[in-house]
């Protein structure tokens, strides 16, 4: 049987690894995925917490908030990303020091 430990572990390499993805990466794309990386385990946090310490709904209702969150995140991002694309021909994040014009 799975316990809540086995979720918090799970949650904290996801969350680790999305915190070296930021750190390490350059390209917007791989941020953006370890943005995606550190909202999921958020929420498997709160839905282990729900599961394991009582019977109500509350965290997967976060849990819901956060995914509304992660999709209009990466839609707003890859948006700004493509156009970032288009003026500047490279989406290494390094050549975003100068956004204007």
């Amino acid at each position: 049987m799975i316990n809540l430990y086995s979720y918090l572990g799970l949650s904290f390499v996801m969350f680790l690894s999305g915190i070296i993805v930021l750190v390490a990466r350059k390209n917007i794309i791989a941020m953006l995925l370890g943005i995606e990386l550190v909202l999921n385990a958020a929420g498997i946090n709160f839905i282990a917490y729900t599961r394991f310490s009582n019977a109500n709904l509350d965290g997967h209702i976060f849990t819901l908030f956060i995914i509304v969150v992660a999709a209009a995140e990466a839609a707003v991002g890859l948006a700004i990303a493509i156009r970032f694309f288009q003026i500047k021909e490279t989406i290494h994040i390094d050549d975003a020091v100068t956004l204007q014009g």
